[in-house]
């Protein structure tokens, strides 16, 4: 079996405590989940809702960035460095209407 079969037809219930157990850091029967079980927990986890489409404001690390996507207090905002007081550059905002 690859790597997809597996994936492709895991259990919705084995999907929802390998979640858990990487938003909480431990097992559901109470161990600790090492930092290396949590590496493969995770990349299954990203694999199954790519996979299974699940929604994006569903999956695992989803950030709802609301109204403030593409103003300067989006982390992804990129800073000039050829600048002495590191200006936001006005080129990537995008206008947020409400």
């Amino acid at each position: 079996m690859t790597y997809d079969e597996l994936i492709e037809r895991l259990d919705p219930a084995v999907y929802r405590n390998l979640r858990q157990a990487i938003e909480l850091g431990k097992w559901p029967d109470g161990r600790a989940i090492s930092q290396e079980q949590r590496a493969i927990c995770l990349e299954a986890v990203i694999f199954y809702e790519n996979k299974h489409n699940i929604p994006e404001q569903e999956r695992v690390g989803y950030l709802d960035r609301g109204e403030k996507a593409g103003t300067a207090c989006d982390p992804s905002v990129q800073f000039r460095k050829d600048r002495e007081n590191k200006e936001a550059d006005p080129d990537q905002f995008v206008e947020v209407k409400v």
